[in-house]
Parts: C-alpha cells; sequence; structure tokens
C-alpha cells in the first residue's frame, strides 16, 4: 500500500529534477516517462501517452513532435466520451467496455485498461494516459493521478504567472467552471473568449439537485484587469447568496450596492440570471444585460431587462419574470461582444443574424450549437482578434427518457 505522505513527496523530488527543456511537450514527456520508472512496480502503469489539444481535437504526440503536423491515428475527438469524462473528473480510470481508449492504449492485446488525467495551463490542455497492468488497486491509482495532476497543474500555471495581470487571469478562470453541468433533461454548453488576457465576461452554474439549477451571465463593462476584478466579486456573490439560499431579487439587490460601492474595479455589470426547473419553469432576473433568446421552432421568444444595470445606482429596483421551456427549446445567453463584433464593412453582426442562425440550428446539440455561433461570429469578424469579449451559453431542453414532455408551458 502506498502511503500518501510517501508519495506527494517522491512526486515533489521528481518533479523538481525535471529541467523544463524547450517545449511543455518535452517537460511532461520527461514527466511520464519517470512516472513510468519511478512508480511502474507500485501502480501496475505503463505505456504512457501524451495528447495534446490542437485545432478543437486532441492529438497524439510523440517524443520530438513539434506539434506542427499530426497524425489522423492518434486523434480523439475533443467532444469524444473518453475526453469528456476525463475533462469532469480531472482524472479517469476505463471499464472494460470503453473500447475506444483502451483500444488505442493496449498493448500486444494484453492490456485492455486505461487511466488518464488533464493537465492544463492557460492555453493549453494536455492528456496523459497509461495502461493498467494485472494487479492494480482503484484506490491508489485514483490517488496517484490525482496527485501528480495537481502538482503538474501547479507547476504549469506557476510558469505562467510572470505578472500580476496573468496572476488575475488565472484566478478569474479558476472561478468559472470548466464545462457546464451535466443536469437531466436538458444539454448545457458555454464559451468564452476575453479579448485581453483577462475579461470582463463570466458564466456560472449552480446544481441545487435533482429539481432546480441556476445560471448566470454577465458582462462587466470594459474588459482588463478592472473587469476582472469586478467578475470575482459578482461571482463570489451570486455564489454566497445562492448557498444562504436568498431570494433572486433581494440576493442581486445587495450585489448591486457591494457593485456601486466599489472604486478598484469597473463600476457596471450587466446580468442575467435564471433558476431552471425540472419541468421547464424559468424563473429570471435581467439587470440590463442584452436579451437571451428562446427559440421553438419559429418562435422566438427574448428574455429582456426586469431592471437597470448593477452598480449604476445604489439602490435599483428589479423584478422577477417567469417563462418555460418546451421539449426542444433553446436558451441562447450571450454578451454583447458576439452582436456587436464588426467586418470589414463595421457592420454590426447584430441580433438578426444571431436569431436566424439559432433558428436554423435548433436541432442540433447544445455543445454543435455554441460551436456554429462562436465560429460563424469568428469568420464574420475576418478571423481577427476579438475587440471585446464573447460569451455563449445554450441550454436546451431534451426529452432524456422518451415518456412525455412534462413542461409547463
Amino acid at each position: 500500500m502506498i502511503q500518501p505522505k510517501n508519495l506527494y513527496r517522491e512526486l515533489a523530488a521528481l518533479l523538481a529534477n525535471i529541467d523544463e527543456g524547450s517545449t511543455k511537450v518535452d517537460f511532461l514527456f520527461s514527466v511520464l516517462t519517470k512516472l513510468e520508472k519511478s512508480f511502474a512496480r507500485d501502480l501496475r502503469i505503463c505505456n504512457g501517452r501524451l495528447y495534446v489539444e490542437a485545432l478543437d481535437r486532441f492529438h497524439l504526440v510523440e517524443p520530438g513532435d513539434r506539434q506542427e503536423t499530426f497524425d489522423s491515428n492518434g486523434v480523439i475527438a475533443l467532444d469524444a466520451e473518453a475526453v469528456q469524462h476525463i475533462s469532469s473528473n480531472g482524472s479517469y480510470i476505463f471499464n472494460q467496455q470503453d473500447a475506444g481508449i483502451n483500444g488505442q492504449i493496449a498493448e500486444h492485446g494484453e492490456h485492455t485498461i486505461a487511466a488518464a488525467f488533464m493537465v492544463r495551463n492557460p492555453e493549453t490542455r494536455w492528456i496523459i494516459v497509461f495502461t493498467l497492468k494485472s494487479g492494480w488497486l482503484r484506490e491508489e491509482v485514483e490517488f496517484a493521478l490525482n496527485a501528480v495532476r495537481a502538482q503538474l497543474n501547479f507547476r504549469l500555471h506557476s510558469d505562467a504567472m510572470e505578472n500580476d495581470v496573468q496572476q488575475a487571469a488565472l484566478i478569474q478562470r479558476s472561478l468559472l467552471p470548466t464545462s457546464p453541468p451535466q443536469i437531466a433533461g436538458y444539454e448545457t454548453a458555454a464559451r468564452s473568449q476575453p479579448a485581453d488576457l483577462v475579461g470582463g465576461d463570466f458564466f456560472d452554474f449552480t446544481v441545487f439537485g435533482d429539481d432546480v439549477f441556476s445560471v448566470a451571465v454577465g458582462d462587466a463593462s470594459g474588459h482588463g484587469l478592472p473587469a476582472a476584478l469586478l467578475v470575482r466579486d459578482v461571482v463570489t456573490g451570486l455564489r454566497m447568496g445562492v448557498e444562504k439560499e436568498m431570494k433572486m431579487t433581494e440576493a442581486l439587490q445587495k450585489l448591486n450596492r457591494v457593485i456601486h460601492r466599489s472604486t478598484l474595479s469597473a463600476r457596471f455589470i450587466s446580468l442575467f440570471f435564471a433558476e431552471i426547473e425540472s419541468n421547464g419553469s424559468i424563473f429570471y432576473v435581467n439587470a440590463g444585460h442584452p436579451p437571451p433568446l428562446l427559440v421553438h421552432g419559429t418562435q422566438v421568444a427574448h428574455l429582456d431587462a426586469t431592471g437597470l444595470i448593477l452598480g449604476a445606482t445604489s439602490e435599483i429596483s428589479l423584478r422577477r419574470a417567469f417563462t418555460c421551456f418546451e421539449q426542444g427549446t433553446v436558451l441562447v445567453m450571450y454578451s454583447d461582444g458576439l452582436t456587436e463584433r464588426l467586418n470589414n464593412e463595421d457592420e454590426q453582426f447584430g441580433l438578426p443574424r444571431l436569431t436566424q442562425l439559432i433558428v436554423q440550428h435548433q436541432q442540433k446539440s447544445a455543445q454543435e450549437i455554441v460551436d456554429v455561433i462562436y465560429s460563424t461570429v469568428f469568420y464574420f469578424g475576418n478571423q481577427a482578434k476579438w475587440q471585446d469579449d464573447f460569451t455563449a451559453v445554450v441550454i436546451k431542453k431534451v426529452n432524456t427518457n422518451g415518456g412525455p414532455n412534462q413542461s409547463v408551458c
């Protein structure tokens, strides 16, 4: 049995003695090799492989690769079930039935179980996969993978923290969900792209149980560090209000007073906050945010503002509104960096184009809709650098059990 303290000491010593090399890939290959050499007997690991995220895929990397060309046989699709398991859990041990990834790491047909973990720095994600030989113990392998992952993430992020702004970016990203939650009866997906290293957009989810979850999307005035500081305050304040089970309007009014008193951050933030029930009920407050779109067939509803933008005055009046999902309905929340993106003729992408795009693609999954929105808007702006922060969040109501639609609409 591996002792946790001894393992941590061995891992720390192992990482301290590995040179960064010319690239992060070289460094990670060194880690992978030394892990196998040091822990093969205790953890029963072998056949380590490294995958890097590029071009919206995870590509198998061989030692010495410069990440310019990739063998299509070494590709794990980003939306593959294997990657979703690893991304959601940080580390994952695959079952015998997971033939996709187990087939890729099999060694002469002898070993068929894969164990993997994901590490990242602010720019890139990597997946390290090992084969597990017979005799491995789940508790030991899970503990070791998570310990390695934690120390590697710290190392990779520490290298990026060269100044205060980079540290602020890391702090901001750590506040936001790494992936939307899995909720029975709904598909969720989101993407946020700051214009600078740190941005003023954010999204957040909170799951209260089997029956209710919340979603928030906000946009602080400006971008950069002042906006990022405000995002930090707002996300923290919202989560505190949710944990205390405060009423929606009461929580946002208190949050408004905190923002109004702020002197170091940006002073204004638009915010859409909704609580969504399993039966399709949507209770929401829109504090000056661009109206989310609720699309079902050819019907499009705009969830317009129910109060002022937060921070403008010390006291504001906010009204809670109600709408609902039917099966197949798509709710799209976004920031104005999406609709106000300009092309070469100084035309904005605009709300009509966004509406048409959602109506056209509403039959797709939530993740596919987010991807279509991002790529369409990005290419509309001639693939130029984002001039403002971009955020899109999609929630789609689906029928997961094949039974009748339980919507309250």
